[in-house]
């Protein structure tokens, strides 16, 4: 069998493990697989490239000395990124992934231009899209990292900020235009670069807090939708495939996550709701009064419970106490009493952001219920544990006139008995007081998350 034909089989099985490994992630139970699977398909990828590379005969001892520098500085960052960033900071790991994908993917279509005068419409359309694709996804991809980083979360516009986006767009699309129309100059393509690096600022700076988990989903797409495009500039099937599936799957679960917030995609990428969490004491919501329980009143509850739900938020991620959560859920099962877990698609900071921090505790696959499937439950749960959870469990989204109406929401005030751990009654990152929390069966119980679910624990242990 010749090189050649053994790079293509090589590079048909990556193909392949992407969409098998991209299958497998559609469960958590089975999404561990489909990481290695799928990691296991990009090693295989990267190495007939490689092959393919030194093959061609084109390789001198310094362009190899290049690539092998970079490969092993790339891998050493991933590797440290994997062991170092804390759960609590993924998202905004996952939006420099994106940042990285993006710019690599535009650099990839500006040093291919630069290097053949002579490009065909077809390749100098996919290196224009690939530029300006690419290029949006880096710099709003930074931005969306810096928001989730906490530098600011607040919406940010000034005057003429739509303006400037429009005019932005027309010079991108005039000088995409005069590249695929036959214009070979470098510098049209790296206007193009400019103007989609300050569109993808100028996206993402107007959006608040609370629509950045669809933000980063939608710049995922991107991120998949410009490697696609790479791949059809280097002429790499797998790079397509990749990219494709990537951005795919990107844009699915974007729909999915506006559907979640009874919003349209437009809507978001117009300027979204949200200033984001203060950190500043407010009155009593919905202007009931707002009363505090006490640490062994709390553990009375649990502990004669019958069925009780835990609604995880992004407090729980702070705080980092996925593995007390855990601890809690197993003591209060281990007394007989029916332990479950509702999942919003929008708590937390990143799609599937509370599936993850569950899993790394070890919180059973079939206890994480999604929210349509867990509402209807409520109304026979004797305590709704929630946990930092604000802006999913807001009882305002049922009605009009504010920042939140329209959006589904966990039905957590239909339980018999409701217990908050809040650290204290700032609002959450759609700006607005949650109204649960003047609800009579609810009580506030004030403590960071991990600190109160440690003490919850040891009080349920002491109660016969």
């Amino acid at each position: 069998m010749s090189v050649d034909n053994g790079v293509r089989l090589a590079s048909l099985f990556g193909a392949v493990a992407f969409v098998l490994g991209l299958h497998l992630m559609n469960s958590p139970a089975t999404a561990r697989r489909g990481n290695q699977l799928s990691a296991c398909g990009m090693l295989v990828a990267i190495i007939a490239v490689l092959v393919s590379v030194a093959d061609g005969g084109t390789m001198s001892a310094t362009r190899w000395l290049v690539l092998v520098c970079g490969a092993l500085i790339g891998s050493g960052a991933g590797l440290y990124s994997a062991r170092a960033v804390a759960m609590t900071q993924m998202p905004q790991l996952v939006s420099l992934f994106n940042a990285v994908g993006g710019g690599a993917a535009a650099l990839i279509a500006l040093a291919d231009y630069q290097h053949d005068s002579h490009v065909s419409a077809g390749i100098a359309t996919a290196g224009v899209l690939d530029v300006l694709i690419g290029g949006v996804t880096f710099s709003g991809s930074l931005i969306a990292a810096a928001k989730l980083q906490g530098y600011w979360s607040q919406p940010v516009n000034f005057p003429g900020s739509r303006l400037v986006s429009a005019a932005l767009a027309v010079v991108a699309v005039a000088a995409g235009i005069a590249v695929i129309a036959g214009a070979h100059n470098p510098w049209l393509l790296g206007l193009v670069l400019i103007a989609a690096l300050g569109l993808g600022i100028g996206m993402v700076l107007p959006i608040g807090g609370a629509d950045m988990p669809v933000v980063i989903s939608l710049l995922n797409a991107f991120t998949g939708t410009a490697v696609a495009m790479a791949g059809f500039v280097l002429e790499n099937a797998t790079l397509t495939i990749a990219g494709a599936l990537v951005g795919a799957s990107g844009g699915i679960l974007t729909k999915l996550m506006a559907d979640a917030m009874n919003r349209s995609v437009l809507s978001i990428m117009a300027g979204g709701f949200g200033t984001g969490a203060t950190g500043i004491d407010v009155g009593p919501a919905g202007g009931g009064s707002v009363k505090s329980i006490a640490i062994d009143d709390a553990a009375l509850q649990l502990a004669y419970a019958s069925k009780v739900i835990v609604v995880p938020g992004y407090g729980l991620a702070a705080a980092q106490a996925q593995h007390e959560v855990r601890e809690l859920g197993e003591l209060l099962e281990s007394r007989g009493i029916e332990v479950s877990y509702a999942i919003h698609p929008v708590a937390g900071r990143m799609p599937g952001h509370m599936n993850v921090l569950l899993a790394e505790a070890n919180v059973p696959y079939d206890q994480l219920r999604e929210m349509e499937d867990v509402n209807p439950e409520f109304d026979r749960t004797d305590v709704a544990l929630i946990i930092g959870a604000n802006d999913v469990t807001n009882p305002a989204a049922r009605r009009p006139g504010n920042a939140v109406s329209g959006m589904p929401i966990l039905d957590v005030d239909h339980a018999r008995s409701i217990i908050v751990i809040k650290r204290s009654m700032a609002s959450g990152y759609a700006g607005i007081d949650n109204e649960l929390y003047g609800d009579p069966k609810t009580s506030m119980l004030f403590s960071d998350a991990k600190k109160g679910l440690a003490e919850l624990v040891g009080a349920v242990k002491q109660v016969d």
